[in-house]
């Protein structure tokens, strides 16, 4: 199958025109990792990018990553990892990943990320929820992810990294990728290449609040659907237990980081009772979906708003914890005097497209790597600070692959043709997934957002706010579909009128892309 460019214009029609052998598609911990690797192999390499804010850059806790010559072991780090997926991980991915984990964070080191010690020359560790060890690496006490994302920049910062570009389908003609079809501020274009990585991150803007940055709009979901790939798990949506409650304020929320809670913090309500007490034998350390559903319990129980993250303990604690402690400071709170009001918030997107744990999908060419990628690391819940260990591990995967499929593909020229796209309002899309695919969800509600989905309209993609609309109602919709025929309760996915867990439903589902509606122009 052939391509035209959007709404009629044939390929010569459009605004530009270029030629890489791998294109990476964002700039977080997985993309420049995958970028590095393929230019690192020899790969003319370019680098989409629609925002400076990544995912990558708030990531507070660290990198769960198994150190030579401890206690800990990459088995005990599996056991924890498969005991938090409830039953979906892929074991061997899981053992593939975890085992490959103190080399990638080797290599990160060598491009100049640097961890806080314990003693010279001595990684400092912290235990978080689900962890049976203390196996968390950290830097600059609780902003590992800025020191991930500033040591990737500085490595990266010779590559081709074109900002404000906006990938809006994965080309292809019906056996390989050839391309990407582009929108940047000099108009519609084409990146001709025989390997694409996706590494867009999570969908964490599907909510009203989230912890997620304001480009999370599940845009590689999307893409690999339109591209024929299928996507796994996506019902999975884990909730962090902790993130701050602003009284109803919207859009991105900061994470307060679960690894206060692994120095003593404790989770109370209002009244100052336990929150998770008797619900789980790790009881504030348990997974996060055990206490995200806790919570969300509580609060449905008293009626109140928040509960409350008790850090008053926690020693030197301003000094271990100065993101979280600004973030506080910001909203009014010291956390030294001071209990801090926290939520359940959209975190983490546990699914994605399917990928085995070198990035491939079943488009050859198309690859794909970190949040937005379902490798069977997570199964049903991520556990606590595998994210960044996984983003490192299969981005470098994806990057060498992406390179060795481009040295032998030979040169594609890629083609479009008119697609329709249709989307939902964004606001209105928001409220619908909030009050229906929130942590609690149950059929009444999937259909009801199933039906306001069904109201989305034809949409001209003529900006990167146009794009991302289509992208969350696209994902939206996959992500209501799967909720809905999982009728049980797993892992991050609850559901209200199917409380227990279904032994006959511990299986993945695949689903593929709807018909598209709206002209690309």
């Amino acid at each position: 199958m052939t391509r035209r460019p959007a709404c009629g214009a044939n390929s010569a029609g459009v605004d530009w025109q270029q030629r890489s052998d791998v294109v990476v598609i964002g700039t977080g911990v997985a993309g420049l990792a995958a970028a590095l690797a393929a230019y690192r192999k020899g790969a003319r390499t370019v680098i989409l990018s629609k925002a400076d804010d990544t995912a990558t850059f708030y990531a507070q806790g660290g990198i769960a990553v198994v150190l030579p010559h401890t206690d800990d072991s990459v088995e005990s780090h599996v056991r924890d990892t498969l005991a938090a997926g409830a039953g979906l991980c892929d074991a061997d991915a899981v053992r593939s990943i975890v085992a490959d984990g103190y080399r990638a964070v080797a290599d990160l080191v060598d491009d100049g990320a640097r961890f806080d010690e314990s003693a010279p020359g001595q990684w400092a560790l912290t235990r978080e929820g689900g962890h049976s060890m203390r196996r968390i690496i950290h830097a600059g006490g609780d902003a590992t992810g800025a020191e991930v994302q500033r040591a990737l920049n500085h490595a990266a910062a010779t590559l081709d990294i074109r900002r404000n570009h906006v990938a809006l389908e994965i080309l292809h003609d019906g056996a390989a990728v050839t391309g990407v079809l582009v929108r940047n501020p000099d108009g519609l274009g084409i990146v001709h290449a025989p390997s694409v990585i996706l590494a867009t991150g999570g969908a964490g803007h599907l909510y009203s609040a989230t912890t997620n940055p304001e480009g999370s709009t599940g845009d590689g979901i999307a893409l690999a659907l339109w591209a024929g790939v299928g996507v796994s798990d996506v019902e999975f949506i884990q909730f962090h237990p902790t993130m701050l409650f602003g009284g109803g304020a919207g859009g991105r929320r900061p994470l307060i980081t679960e690894a206060l809670r692994g120095e003593g913090a404790v989770l109370r309500d209002a009244g100052g009772q336990s929150v998770t007490a008797g619900v789980h034998p790790m009881g504030d350390l348990a997974p996060r979906d055990v206490v995200a559903a806790a919570i969300e319990a509580r609060l449905r129980e008293t009626g109140d708003e928040c509960v409350f993250l008790d850090a008053r303990a926690v020693e030197d604690v301003e000094r271990r914890f100065p993101t979280v402690t600004a973030a506080c400071r910001a909203a009014g709170i010291d956390l030294t005097t001071q209990p801090i009001p926290v939520v359940p918030g959209a975190h983490y997107s546990c699914g994605g497209v399917n990928t085995d744990v070198h990035g491939r999908t079943e488009l050859p060419g198309l690859f794909a790597a970190g949040e937005v990628a379902r490798t069977g690391m997570h199964g049903a819940n991520r556990l606590a600070s595998n994210s960044l260990l996984e983003g490192l591990v299969v981005g470098g995967r994806a990057g060498r692959a992406a390179a060795a499929h481009a040295a032998t593909a030979g040169t594609p020229l890629a083609k479009v043709e008119p697609v329709q796209r249709d989307s939902l309002d964004r606001r209105v899309l928001q409220s619908a997934m909030t009050h229906y695919a929130s942590v609690v969800r149950d059929a009444d509600g999937l259909d009801r957002l199933t039906e306001a989905l069904s109201a989305a309209a034809p949409r001209r993609l003529s900006s990167r706010a146009d794009f991302e609309d289509v992208a969350l109602t696209a994902t939206a919709r996959v992500v209501a579909a799967a909720a809905l025929a999982r009728a049980e309760t797993r892992g991050c996915h609850h559901r209200g009128d199917y409380p227990q867990t279904d032994p006959a439903q511990a299986f993945s589902r695949i689903l593929h892309a709807e018909p598209a509606r709206a002209c690309l122009s």
